[in-house]
């Protein structure tokens, strides 16, 4: 049910759904155009699910431009404000709805605008009216709405469903042609989508499809693609070890919904013998569409973002003496950076120095945010020797000829963790056109064990690739590999921030993965004789999971053509680590 309610509605771009999340938190009325009015004060009390949807999209300080002065839990301690409005956004769960009922009856604020990320059924709306009605507090629910809100979007083509099963949420948008693998649980989910579809186009009182995407029609010429496809048409893609910076963050740190959580001292010498260890403080990055240096590396190579950022770190170190200069002519000698970011720009009005100022010190902020960023996983990178890893994964996934031994890294104690040398073996297993003979793979498994491998995800493969075999194709990963560059020039000097050395420096062909491959065949209509036109918009969805390998090249493949939109969901985000690990539960069984 989730993946029927979410998907079309998850065609609305980052941008759409950051003007319904607005609108919303305007009491659903159009956010004023004129900034300078002062917005009415309010708190936000959301679930779990609500501050997912809103993190990735809202920062704190624009949640307070729009009055936002509290944003609280909706299960938390929360003390009465009787005198302030509370706008709620939750879903329309049991615990949910029995703690709002108590909300009114404790008459906690002034009025209620209930707004429930997915519809609420009819006798929990009665159940909110008895409370009401029993707190004497009718006229303070103001409003209700049903938000059809249920996703979560992380970029303006991105988004993930939320966790959630019990309640349906509405399908909007245009009505799009359905394309899907057959035999798998992809399958299963297009034919009750396609139900569901027609049911509501039939039904005039209760269609589905409302709004501005179908004025013209409900079957307008502009329909979008949409591709349903299965985890199971590439298995290998997931557990790849990746190069591109994105990507890169997902596999080696802790980056969930556009948020980096890092311990910062990692690689700190340890205490005097005796002395009590210092307390590793968390710190947290968020990468955002704001960020401009993100935006246009996110997809990068890891070599060549690690240039980038040692160049903007030259830029800035010469314009140091006038950010100096700057804080003499204010008198902010010594004053905590972060404070005079936050200047208003009514403020920065008095005089060009103000005016300067912050954004000089925004500029070095997100410098230092990818200066440590990348340095982390540099870290990883060295440590792991994760360029050996990409580079022979490459090879194996395009056919190419190896220029070492699978069995070399997997027994070079240097090579990685236990789970590198498992990726590694799962996606030679994976691609391999011919499975390894029973000696050979015994020899495998016995270097695997001795380099502390868990076999469960082995196991699993194996059962998978048998089924597969009878099933299906062989996943095609098209002319993929890489390419060495030549040296690093700004990160191999002396005063660099990245001490490249050792790392080799790869630069990826462009290549389509399976999943873009498929896409392909369907947008062009490579198989569908040329008296239809080739499809401009269209929305891949992975039953199964998704992982940001895929996302990207599908980035890469729409660059590629002019005019073409795709939009990229999955039922969850994982990394290889996540994946393996659901591997080995299977392989276990």
């Amino acid at each position: 049910p989730v993946v029927l309610s979410a998907i079309s509605a998850a065609s609305s771009t980052t941008v759409e759904l950051n003007i319904a999340l607005k609108r919303m938190l305007n009491f659903n009325a159009p956010p004023l155009k004129n900034t300078a009015a002062e917005p009415v004060w309010k708190v936000l009390i959301y679930d779990r699910f609500g501050q997912d949807i809103i993190s990735p999209l809202l920062s704190v300080k624009e949640l307070r431009d729009m009055g936002i002065t509290l944003h609280l839990l909706l299960h938390s301690d929360r003390d009465p404000i009787p005198d302030v409005p509370a706008i709620y956004f939750v879903m329309p769960t049991e615990e949910n709805i029995d703690r709002i009922c108590q909300d009114l009856r404790n008459q906690l604020y002034e009025s209620y605008y209930l707004n429930f990320i997915s519809a609420i059924s009819r006798s929990k709306l009665e159940d909110i009216a008895s409370a009401a009605l029993a707190a004497n507090a009718v006229t303070q629910v103001t409003k209700v709405f049903d938000q059809y809100l249920n996703f979560i979007t992380l970029e303006d083509d991105m988004f993930i469903l939320c966790h959630q099963n019990k309640e349906l949420i509405s399908y909007h948008g245009a009505v799009p042609i359905i394309r899907c693998p057959r035999g798998n649980a992809a399958e299963m989910v297009a034919v009750k989508l396609d139900k569901k579809l027609r049911e509501n186009l039939r039904d005039a009182r209760n269609s589905l499809f409302t709004g501005d995407s179908m004025t013209a029609g409900q079957f307008s010429f502009q329909r979008p693609l949409f591709v349903l496809v299965d985890r199971n048409v590439d298995m290998a893609t997931p557990l790849h070890h990746t190069w591109t910076y994105q990507a890169l963050i997902h596999d080696v740190l802790d980056f969930h919904l556009n948020r980096v959580v890092m311990e910062e001292g990692m690689g700190v010498e340890p205490s005097p013998a005796g002395a009590r260890p210092k307390k590793k403080s968390r710190k947290t990055y968020d990468l955002t569409a704001a960020d401009k240096f993100w935006q246009k590396h996110k997809g990068s190579p890891f070599p060549e973002v690690a240039e980038s950022v040692q160049e903007e770190l030259d830029t800035y170190r010469a314009q140091e003496d006038e950010v100096k200069r700057l804080k003499s002519i204010m008198g902010l000698e010594g004053e905590d950076e972060g404070a005079i970011s936050m200047l208003s720009d009514n403020t920065a009005k008095l005089t060009s120095a103000v005016s300067s100022l912050p954004e000089l010190l925004e500029k070095k902020r997100l410098i230092d945010l990818h200066t440590n960023v990348a340095t982390a996983v540099l870290d990883h990178i060295k440590s792991r020797k994760l360029d050996v890893y990409f580079e022979f994964e490459e090879k194996l996934m395009s056919k190419s000829t190896l220029d070492k031994s699978l069995l070399d890294i997997i027994s070079d104690p240097d090579a990685g963790t236990p789970e590198d040398k498992m990726r590694l073996f799962l996606i030679y297993y994976i691609t391999a056109q011919q499975a390894p003979s029973e000696s050979d793979l015994e020899q495998y498994k016995k270097a695997l064990l001795d380099a502390g491998c868990d076999l469960s995800p082995l196991n699993y493969i194996k059962q998978w690739k048998a089924f597969t075999k009878m099933a299906a194709t062989p996943a095609n990963y098209g002319n993929s590999g890489v390419k060495p560059m030549g040296l690093f020039s700004r990160v191999m000097n002396t005063g660099s921030q990245f001490v490249m050395e050792g790392v080799k420096n790869l630069v990826l062909k462009q290549h389509n993965l399976p999943v873009t491959r498929i896409l392909d065949n369907l947008m062009e209509m490579n198989s569908i004789p040329r008296n239809k036109n080739p499809f401009q918009e269209a929305i891949v969805f992975v039953v199964g999971g998704g992982n940001f390998i895929e996302y990207q090249n599908l980035v890469d493949y729409t660059k590629s053509k002019q005019g073409k939109k795709v939009v990229y969901g999955c039922s969850e985000l994982f990394n290889a680590s996540q994946f393996i690990k659901q591997l080995s539960q299977l392989g276990q069984k």
